[in-house]
């Protein structure tokens, strides 16, 4: 089925803004605007992992489908659309009629009394994309079809440019390959005769990198094209892949207005089969957050050498994140019942636990785990007890997670990298330096660290005294609880201090004091988190989201724009975050004692995030927005967390 469709009729705005994406559970994918323009050097119809969920690479950035009609050579109609400079050459979207989204990625064009169907599907766990055109005509007429492949096979945060490059070409039964240095593509079209013809193409725009401050211009190769003759109805596929040997699966026409569904279809045991006995089927809305969700889990090989389950904290250029992945972990994983997809992740990261830490996140090229960051591991504490109690599963929490985390608490408690260790005056934990940026507040550029929070950062030591409440430390969480007051609580109406650091309080108001409500376990009073979540809900609250920062701090930031220092000063100086409002939310709901009244009133509060699927990355939710209005999406076009924590919390109130 597809979840979505858009009605372009022709026209090239808005739809240039809006996205789509697919993922094969590598790691890889493909993504671009709806109307087929890369505006990102991350879009492509192939964007394999070959170190999964790394080391990617764009294979295939785009097909070029050019039609010659009754032997008219001297007017050749093209579907696609590319922007150079502000100039877009061909005009395809003229003839582009609808765009779906669901498994597949599929368009229609209508050419004079021709009608095109065009559909994307990755392979699942494999670097392969198919891509299948449908033909009919009502009348018998000469039609020729040229498809055009534009290849860089160059690393994904980068840009080829055709000075010095050489790329290979071999044509080998009904394959041809195209090499560059170490890396190729296999390229075959059922139906289809390749003929070589070497070319460049100079200097496509890619306008969401110009936006960014980014280098912003690529050169693409075309080998040839694959060629093949029509009269009144054909089907043909296309085939991409970094791997020799696929085999063609699309062999049926399309029914229109259908999907056909893929023999390789991506596993939605993704979408939980609802328990009939007790549930109801699973809305519309939770059906689309469960698509949504499946395209984050993707593999990962483990320290040991065997393959696991992973979280991408979002597309189209992270990887797997510790931290991401544990706060994404509740609602992609457990309010979906993958559990053992959950037991996976965690038992991933608990083979990667060095001095009581839980890595930050892995290496693009080489995978090797970097450890900076200070509260992934116990969020990995809480995600560790969440996966025990929805799951069940006693076996893996005993003999694989409880060590783990008993290692973070030693490690925490006693000492460990940046400084991080538990002050014994205090029973707080401390961490880093001015140097540093450790929490997930974590922008720097060129040695700037641009929202440091060194020292006793109040989420993390809420999430300290969760933990410790977790692993039945009671009298040091007794004592933390006492000495937490102390040192963060400034009045009911400013709420908690930011950041405490020796004789320096920062009362800077962001959405990280929530936390100290949203917890299982809190340190404050009922009256104090009543008061927390009223100070959150006046200050930061927005419809998709919140503020990092409140607006009447000289700090703030109201847009996210301009150069890379212009971004990551305002990236939690105000920008908006989607993934805190699931932690407010909960903790509205708890001072409010999950109230008729307090259910429908977060109802409404999370309905704009839902809606936010229908535009920016179509199916996806964006990992920021603006500050101020209009609150454009922005960052990472489909980010994990805000997934997760909207899934969780529609599920939780049953949307």
């Amino acid at each position: 089925m597809f979840l979505y469709s858009v009605q372009t009729e022709g026209q090239l705005h808005p739809h240039l803004s809006k996205e789509w994406l697919l993922t094969n559970g590598l790691g890889g994918f493909a993504g671009s605007s709806v109307v087929g323009c890369n505006t990102r050097r991350y879009h492509g119809l192939l964007v394999a992992a070959t170190l999964p969920p790394v080391g990617r690479i764009v294979a295939l950035n785009r097909v070029a489908e050019l039609l010659l009609l009754d032997g008219r050579e001297d007017h050749p109609i093209e579907l696609s659309v590319n922007q150079f400079n502000s100039n877009f050459h061909p005009h395809g979207h003229q003839y582009l009629r609808s765009f779906e989204l669901g498994d597949t990625a599929r368009w229609e064009y209508i050419v004079e009394d021709i009608r095109i169907t065009k559909e994307v599907r990755l392979l699942h766990n494999r670097n392969a994309v198919g891509i299948r055109y449908h033909i009919e005509c009502d009348r018998p007429r000469q039609i020729e079809l040229h498809l055009m492949p534009f290849l860089s096979l160059r690393d994904f945060h980068s840009l080829l440019h055709a000075g010095g490059t050489h790329f290979n070409i071999d044509t080998r039964n009904d394959q041809t390959y195209v090499t560059k240095g170490e890396h190729g593509v296999y390229m075959r079209a059922t139906g289809a005769r390749f003929f070589p013809r070497p070319d460049w193409w100079y200097g496509h725009t890619y306008a969401v990198e110009t936006e960014r401050g980014q280098d912003d211009t690529e050169d693409l190769f075309v080998p040839g094209a694959f060629v093949t003759k029509i009269d009144t109805k054909a089907t043909l596929t296309f085939w991409a892949d970094v791997e020799e040997g696929v085999e063609p699966i699309w062999d049926e026409p399309i029914p229109r207005g259908t999907s056909v569904l893929p023999l390789t279809k991506r596993p939605h045991a993704l979408v939980k089969p609802a328990d009939t006995k007790t549930k109801p089927p699973l809305s519309a809305t939770l059906q689309r957050l469960h698509y949504a969700a499946a395209d984050f889990i993707v593999r990962r090989r483990r320290a040991d050498g065997a393959v696991g389950a992973t979280i991408i904290a979002g597309y189209p250029w992270f990887a797997d994140w510790g931290r991401d992945t544990m706060i994404s972990l509740p609602g992609l994983l457990l309010t979906t019942g993958r559990y053992e997809e959950a037991a996976d992740v965690l038992t991933v990261f608990a083979n990667y636990v060095s001095e009581g830490m839980i890595p930050n996140n892995f290496d693009d090229y080489t995978n090797n785990p970097s450890y900076n960051t200070v509260d992934a591991s116990l969020w990995f504490i809480h995600a560790c007890y969440l996966y025990r109690d929805a799951s069940g599963d006693a076996k893996t929490f005993e003999s694989t997670l409880l060590p783990a985390c008993h290692a973070i608490l030693g490690g925490y408690r006693y000492g460990t990298r940046f400084n991080i260790h538990m002050d014994e005056r205090d029973g707080l934990i401390s961490a880093g330096d001015a140097t540093t940026q450790l929490t997930w507040m974590d922008a720097k550029y060129r040695g700037v660290a641009f929202t440091p929070r060194q020292g006793k950062a109040v989420e993390i030591n809420a999430l300290w005294y969760n933990a410790l409440r977790l692993m039945g430390e009671n009298d040091l969480a007794d004592f933390v609880q006492r000495n937490f007051h102390r040192a963060f609580w400034i009045n009911a109406f400013r709420g908690l201090n930011d950041v405490v650091n020796g004789d320096q309080k920062d009362p800077a108001l962001r959405p990280n004091q929530i936390f100290a409500v949203s917890l299982p376990h809190s340190p404050l009073s009922l009256d104090q988190q009543r008061a927390v979540v009223e100070v959150v809900r006046r200050e930061l609250l927005t419809p998709v989201g919140m503020r990092t920062l409140d607006r009447s701090n000289p700090g703030y930031r109201p847009r996210y724009t301009g150069d890379q220092s212009a971004r990551d000063a305002a990236y939690h100086n105000g920008t908006v975050w989607p993934w805190p409002l699931g932690h407010f939310l909960d903790a509205y709901l708890r001072v409010n004692n999950n109230s008729p009244e307090s259910i429908e009133q977060s109802r409404l509060w999370l309905t704009p995030l839902i809606e936010s699927m229908e535009n920016g990355c179509i199916g996806q939710i964006a990992e920021i927005f603006d500050a101020d209005q209009p609150h454009r999406p922005l960052g990472c076009c489909a980010q994990a967390w805000s997934v997760a924590e909207v899934l969780r919390l529609a599920d939780k109130l049953q949307m």
